[in-house]
């Protein structure tokens, strides 16, 4: 139970360099501008994932749209959830996004390659921060890793179906 709701509060406050969910961009546009870079990896799965531009230059307040590409090179479906973290950490507080693949869990279809889109904004408050004013760039860095809950709803299908085909009594035997 503490867990959702710590995530929750990570995603309201953007502690510990989590990304706040925002509904919609701010009314306020700076002309300061901040490079978004963008860092790609996957750990533990036959995927590849890039982003589509590895950098933008957005100004503070506008609405920036990135594009990720990943390839699931298996034989067989995958689901797979992001990570992310910032460099530098305190632009996690400031760094929101309207739409993300990283908000759910991803299934890729054997051979397939999907398209996924960001759309971020930077807050304002991010060039009145004494911790982030200054910062002119910020990294987004994204790992892909085999989704626990898909994991673990496999393992408890798998559990059905084993109990499912034993003999009565427990085991069978051989030659009946």
């Amino acid at each position: 139970a503490a867990v959702p709701l710590y995530r929750a509060f990570c995603q309201l406050t953007g502690f510990d360099g989590t990304v706040r969910r925002a509904e919609a961009a701010p009314g306020t546009l700076l002309a300061r501008q901040v490079l978004v870079r963008f860092d790609t990896n996957v750990r533990d799965l036959p995927w590849s994932f890039a982003a589509q531009a590895p950098s933008q230059s957005i100004r503070i307040g506008e609405t920036g749209l990135a594009h990720f590409t990943v390839t699931n090179h298996a034989k067989v479906p995958i689901t797979g959830r992001v990570i992310y973290n910032f460099v530098p950490e305190q632009a996690g507080a400031y760094f929101q996004k309207i739409e993300c693949f990283c908000f759910s869990d991803q299934t890729i279809q054997p051979g397939q390659t999907v398209e996924f889109p960001v759309v971020y904004f930077i807050d304002p408050k991010y060039a009145q921060d004494f911790e982030t004013r200054d910062s002119t760039e910020v990294t987004l860095s994204y790992t892909y890793y085999p989704s626990v809950k898909a994991a673990e709803a496999e393992r408890r299908a798998d559990a059905s179906q084993a109990k499912g085909v034993q003999a009565l009594g427990g085991t069978a035997r051989a030659g009946l």
